[in-house]
C-alpha cells in the first residue's frame, strides 16, 4: 500500500466523469479574490472537470464572466456551473466536439452572443488512450486525438482571434510529456509537442497586435483522463515518480492559467509555466 498514491479504478468513458472518481479531485480556490479578471470573459474549453473545472471556478472568483464548452459530461458540466454561480460568476456552457470546427465555430459565436465579447481563451481540452506499442494506435484513435488537441485548439482560436482585441491573452494546456515523452502515450505527448510548438509560433505572430500566447505544461495532476486513460493498477502509482512524489491537483494548475490570464504576465508572451511535481524539463 504504501507505493500507492490513489485507489485502483478505471473508466471507459473519455474524456472521463469527475463525479466518478475517487477520491474526487481538489478544485476548490485557495484565496480570496482580488478582482484580477473583473469585467473579463474568459473561455475554457474542456472547462466541465479536473484542469477546466478548477480554472474556471478561480477566474469567476477574481471576477470574470466563464464561457465553457464540453464534449458530453452533462452531470459535470452542470456541477461547474453550479460551482461558478456560487462564486457570483455569470456562466454559459455549450456541449459539442472541439474537433469539429462549425461547432467551434457556433461555439464561439455562441459565447459572443451571450457575453459580447472574449478577454481571455483557455486551450484546454484534450483526450488521450493508453497503447503500449506504437503498431496498436489505430487510424481511428489517432485522427480521435488530433482532431481533439491540436486541431480543436486551431478551430478555437481561428474562430475567437477576430474578436480579441490588444490585451487579450491566449493559454494553451500543454504538458510535461512535450518535453520528455510518454512511451504509452505516443499520439497524445505527440500533440502536445505540437502544442508547445503552437504556443511559440503564434506569440510571435501575435506580439504586435498586443495579444498573448502562453503555456501551461502540467505534469501527473488528478484529472478525469487518468481513470479515463490507464489500467487501474497503474492508476494507484499515478505521480509517485516525479520529486515530490504525488499527483498534483487541479487548484494547483489554475493559478498557472490566472497569472497568464492577467495583468501580472504582461511582460511574458511565448512562455510556458510547468506545474509538474518537481520534473526538470529543458527549452
Amino acid at each position: 500500500m504504501s507505493d500507492k498514491t490513489l485507489p485502483e479504478q478505471h473508466q471507459d468513458h473519455q474524456p472521463g466523469d469527475e463525479h466518478e472518481m475517487n477520491p474526487r479531485p481538489d478544485y476548490s480556490p485557495r484565496y480570496r479574490g482580488s478582482e484580477r479578471l473583473k469585467d473579463k470573459v474568459a473561455v475554457i474549453t474542456g472547462g466541465d472537470s479536473g484542469i477546466g473545472r478548477a480554472t474556471a471556478i478561480l477566474f469567476a472568483r477574481e471576477g470574470a464572466k466563464i464561457a465553457f464548452l464540453y464534449k458530453d459530461e452533462e452531470e459535470d458540466a452542470a456541477e461547474t456551473t453550479r460551482l461558478v454561480k456560487d462564486e457570483g460568476g455569470e456562466v454559459f456552457s455549450m456541449a459539442g466536439d472541439i474537433g469539429d470546427r462549425q461547432f467551434a465555430e457556433r461555439f464561439i459565436n455562441a459565447v459572443l452572443d451571450h457575453f459580447g465579447k472574449i478577454d481571455v481563451l483557455i486551450n484546454n481540452a484534450a483526450e488521450q488512450h493508453y497503447q503500449k506499442e506504437l503498431t496498436d494506435i489505430s487510424d481511428e484513435q489517432l485522427k480521435r486525438t488530433y482532431e481533439t488537441n491540436i486541431f480543436g485548439m486551431f478551430n478555437i482560436t481561428r474562430a475567437a482571434l477576430p474578436r480579441l482585441e490588444k490585451g487579450a491573452s491566449i493559454i494553451c494546456t500543454t504538458s510535461v510529456t512535450a518535453y520528455k515523452g510518454q512511451q504509452v502515450l505516443m499520439d497524445y505527448a505527440s500533440t502536445k509537442g505540437a502544442i508547445l510548438a503552437f504556443v511559440r509560433a503564434l506569440s510571435g505572430n501575435l506580439a504586435s497586435k498586443g495579444i498573448r500566447v502562453n503555456g501551461v505544461a502540467p505534469g501527473p495532476i488528478w484529472t478525469p483522463l487518468i481513470p479515463a486513460s490507464f489500467p487501474a493498477d497503474s492508476v494507484a502509482e499515478f505521480g509517485k515518480n516525479v520529486p515530490l512524489g504525488r499527483p498534483g491537483q487541479p487548484n494547483e494548475v489554475a493559478p498557472c492559467m490566472l497569472f497568464l490570464a492577467c495583468e501580472d504576465s504582461s511582460y511574458m508572451t511565448g512562455q510556458v509555466l510547468h506545474p509538474n511535481g518537481g520534473t526538470l524539463v529543458g527549452g
